[in-house]
């Protein structure tokens, strides 16, 4: 019987870039990062062209793989802008929900949303340039009808604190609570098209300032 020359010898260690590297590559958790970045990398082309403007071919050029390649982490350019709004919108739902539980005066309710609406400026931008642009595009996609509820759920809170806030003698009795909360939420949202993180004003400067003209106006009383 013949024995192997390599018979009890150590394996010599895998060389890096061979197989054990090609391994780690296809770990959930490297997958995952992919998927992520694939996310940043469309969001930021999805706010700066807008979601219809923008290919499938755009993106994965942007993120230096072929299209086909896209296809193993999304199975649509649509699946990647929900992820983009159901993160924003599961965001701003909970810290919603949570300044309604807490309860608190009309007045400071208001305030509280006003806040959280403000906050998300910069770590939603493409959510929220979205929302802008291809609204009426987006809602009328089955997959998308998540969009109408929450929309209706906000708009249920607001008006629901103006009437109390009305009720109570804190807001005025002549104003229309949903015509207020559709105004109020417009000169927010479009903020995302001028404000700029690092600037003179940070989210929170930009909300005390909006409160302040908001609540006392741009005439001395």
């Amino acid at each position: 019987m013949t024995t192997s020359t390599n018979s009890g010898r150590a394996k010599p260690p895998a060389k890096e870039g061979t197989t054990g590297r090609r391994r780690a590559k296809g770990t959930p958790a490297l997958a995952s990062e992919r998927r992520d970045h694939l996310v940043k990398l469309a969001a930021e082309l999805f706010a700066r062209k807008g979601f219809q403007a923008t290919t499938v071919r755009e993106i994965a050029d942007e993120a230096g793989i072929l299209s086909g390649s896209l296809y193993h982490h999304f199975d649509s350019k649509e699946s990647i802008v929900d992820e983009i709004l159901s993160n924003f919108f599961t965001e701003l739902m909970a810290q919603n929900r949570a300044v309604i539980d807490e309860g608190g005066t009309p007045y400071e309710i208001i305030a509280s949303l006003v806040r959280i609406a403000f906050n998300t400026l910069e770590p939603h931008r493409a959510a929220i340039t979205v929302m802008q642009n291809d609204w009426n595009y987006l809602k009328g996609l089955e997959r998308f009808e998540y969009l109408t509820k929450a929309e209706d759920e906000v708009e249920k809170m607001w008006i629901t604190a103006i009437k109390e806030g009305q009720v109570t003698g804190t807001f005025r009795e002549d104003i229309d609570p949903k015509l207020t909360y559709r105004m109020i939420r417009d000169t927010i949202w479009v903020a995302v098209r001028w404000f700029r993180p690092g600037g003179r004003l940070n989210a929170k400067g930009l909300s005390d300032h909006y409160l302040k003209v908001m609540f006392d106006g741009i005439v001395v009383h």
